[in-house]
């Protein structure tokens, strides 16, 4: 096993240094998990040396992505390994940056399902890997271009994962070649120094190899033993007693639909994590409610008329799942306080898609209030508001004709909120269409 991890770490250093002789950057997709951590930690091992041989040729960015619905506790550990990496490299003297990239808000998990009423993600519509992980990420990817001209991304992709995998690795790779073109990125190149590591090898070398910015590796291989629900998913090459079942358990959102079952999370709430379970029962609650023909609209966003049940998520169903959502925070922040699974962002951009979506009586601070008894509504504190609205009731010959003007000035505050806007002309004009119906 050590000749092993000592040819990939020289084939690693053959690659920085010499098979490539350009500083095109290298981009390391860090997640946290398993492969993700090993391949940084050889990548690491090989930039110690070539520090000692030549010095360095190129820059190597470790990059994070957060879909803002990561599980809480990888979240969590997951922070906590890149402070200690982004620390370590100073301290190092090593040429290795963190970048943690997040959805832009208009493609944020809660803004989709709850604003816009999206479905949730299934097999057929699965809307939310684009927005959540690969405009964040491509982005960044795109930014380096701008500079270098081009990249290397490194992935922690294995042939042993799965079959998928491991045909997805054959069909793109060049033979005498250790990169390959990315399918999706000009001027991108992919290297993959660990697709030929078992799973077992994995473990062992992460049980085995300290971290080298000064991570508790063990802490890791607990997360994945909680979250096992399989004890035949486990290692045979351990260096510790206690190390009886890891297994090979994959860790996403936790809100994720496009699984039928969370095993992960239902391992971790069974192995005595139980704080988790409102999330979980949230996240089924959601599931279950995807198909049922009074939570759908019979049209989608862009109007087009569909079969009855199959369309947008009803105007009433998005306030329940906002409702129930709120609630499930406030039932985990009775243990950790500061913990949020919605941001106040989020909520703005919700309401600002209700309105424009003519849903004016759909109140995101009437929602919240009814959860937290707090007033989210700030306009209700100035002083000026409530006289220009006084004064706007007195001008009005009907309540309606307030209610109009009202609607109409919320529309043009908040147009500039979100980065993707249809016309306010378009908006102003469907609610004054929508009043003209309502007196018909």
């Amino acid at each position: 096993m050590s000749r092993k991890i000592n040819h990939i770490v020289d084939e690693i250093i053959d690659q920085y240094l010499y098979a490539d002789e350009t500083d095109r950057p290298w981009i390391i997709g860090f997640s946290g998990g398993k492969d993700s951590t090993v391949l940084l930690q050889l990548v690491w091992k090989a930039i110690e040396q070539v520090k000692e041989l030549s010095g360095f040729a190129r820059p190597v960015h470790v990059v994070c992505n957060d879909t803002m619905v990561e599980n809480p506790i990888i979240t969590n550990y997951v922070n906590k390994v890149l402070d200690k990496i982004d620390v370590a490299a100073r301290d190092q003297d090593m040429p290795i940056y963190v970048k943690k990239t997040q959805p832009r808000l208009e493609d944020s998990f809660w803004v989709n399902l709850i604003g816009r009423g999206y479905p949730a993600p299934n097999n057929s519509f699965r809307w939310c890997t684009e927005r959540l992980k690969v405009r964040p990420t491509s982005r960044f990817i795109l930014e380096q271009l701008d500079i270098t001209g081009e990249a290397i991304i490194l992935l922690g992709t294995r042939s042993d994962e799965s079959a998928t995998r491991a045909k997805s690795i054959k069909k793109h790779a060049v033979r005498g070649k250790r990169i390959t073109k990315h399918p999706n990125h000009q001027n991108t190149f992919i290297y993959a120094p660990i697709k030929h590591l078992t799973m077992e090898e994995v473990w062992y070398i992460i049980n085995t190899m300290p971290s080298p910015w000064g991570a508790d590796n063990e802490e890791l291989f607990q997360i994945y033993a909680d979250a096992s629900a399989d004890d035949y998913e486990c290692p045979t090459m351990v260096t510790n007693k206690n190390h009886s079942s890891c297994g090979q358990s994959r860790f996403g959102c936790w809100v994720c639909t496009v699984v039928k079952e969370d095993k992960s999370m239902s391992a971790l709430i069974d192995n005595g994590i139980t704080w988790l379970a409102p999330l979980l029962r949230y996240r089924n609650e959601v599931v279950e409610g995807r198909n049922k023909v009074g939570n759908r609209m019979d049209e989608r966003r862009n109007g087009q008329k569909v079969e009855k049940g199959k369309g947008t998520y009803e105007p009433h169903y998005r306030a329940e799942l906002l409702k129930r959502l709120l609630e499930t925070q406030r039932e985990i922040q009775e243990t950790f306080p500061e913990l949020e699974l919605i941001t106040n962002q989020e909520l703005v951009a919700i309401q600002v898609i209700w309105y424009r979506d003519a849903l004016f009586k759909q109140k995101v601070s009437h929602i919240y209030n009814s959860v937290y008894h707090k007033d989210f509504d700030m306009k209700n504190h100035d002083e000026n508001f409530r006289k220009e609205e006084e004064l706007l009731k007195k001008v009005c010959e009907k309540e309606k004709e307030f209610d109009l003007i009202q609607d109409h000035l919320a529309l043009i505050k908040n147009k500039a909120l979100l980065t993707r806007k249809r016309g306010l002309r378009e908006d102003l004009e469907r609610r004054i269409e929508q009043y003209i119906n309502q007196q018909d």
